[in-house]
């Protein structure tokens, strides 16, 4: 029997926020080793990354979630227009893509690559583009994507589609898929306080649109929709059967004991 997840891993996890292109590399190993446990399960795994530093910054300063500006500048800036921020922003997903890719292959795993610029478009969980090159369910094999600035019908021209959308569309539509893992950066899971006001008993062990919670986000840099995002594409998945669970990313044993069935820390969505 095929056994397949889908794992994300949150751009505020594996980058440095406040600092422009900064991977934090000892984490994403730390993931990629958890990654390697579970082909050795004989798991096959698709991981989808955020963007953190490589994208949000640059993205937000040239407003590319707002598709194009007619006329619109920043003085100053490396980039004389909006449409070589999009490429620039494309480039540093790349790279950032590369060092994840780059770190599982040191554990012999064997990656196949799929930047969305290069084929999806438009936004949103309905964005055109087969999920066709996802279809190998061989452990060996892990599928790796990203969220991404992709080109857009009409007059916006380009945009931001995030890899909140491309978990779901890959859950919900490639078969065999048991759990989507959001791997978080700093938090156990949701909580009813401010992170910063948390005890161990503010943990939501259980979610569903009923439940109360307190989120960050972080509107100055971010140009998706944060955990309200997160939690709204999961309610999704986890409405057609498929588990949907949220762990802190930095302690990677944790979707490890979800996928084994063992005790672990965090918070599912219910249906």
């Amino acid at each position: 029997m095929v056994r397949r997840i889908v794992v994300k891993f949150g751009g505020a996890l594996i980058t440095k926020k406040d600092e422009q292109c900064v991977a934090r590399v000892e984490v994403i190993r730390n993931l990629c080793s958890a990654i390697h446990s579970l082909t050795n399960d004989g798991v096959q795994v698709i991981v989808v990354h955020g963007a953190g530093s490589f994208g949000h910054l640059k993205a937000k300063r040239w407003r590319l979630n707002e598709g194009y500006v007619a006329g619109y500048n920043v003085q100053g800036d490396a980039c004389s227009s909006q449409f070589e921020a999009v490429e620039q922003v494309r480039n540093d997903m790349l790279n950032l893509n590369a060092i994840v890719v780059g770190e599982l292959e040191k554990f012999g795993i064997k990656v196949h690559s799929h930047p969305p610029h290069q084929w999806a478009r438009n936004l949103g969980p309905e964005f055109n583009g087969t999920l066709s090159r996802f279809s190998s369910t061989d452990p060996s094999i892990v599928h790796v994507s990203f969220g991404d600035v992709v080109d857009v019908d009409g007059d916006r021209r380009f945009g931001i589609l995030s890899g909140d959308d491309v978990v779901a569309r890959l859950s919900t539509e490639l078969p065999h898929v048991e759990s989507l893992i959001f791997a978080m950066g700093g938090v156990d899971g949701l909580l009813r306080v401010p992170p910063h006001e948390a005890t161990e008993n503010d943990l939501i062990e259980q979610w569903s649109p009923t439940v109360d919670y307190v989120g960050i986000h972080h509107t100055e840099i971010d140009v998706t929709g944060g955990i309200g995002l997160k939690l709204n594409r999961g309610y999704m998945v986890a409405q057609t059967g498929i588990g949907v669970h949220l762990v802190n990313g930095e302690y990677p044993s944790r979707m490890l004991a979800i996928v084994r069935k063992e005790p672990w820390r965090g918070t599912s969505i219910i249906p």
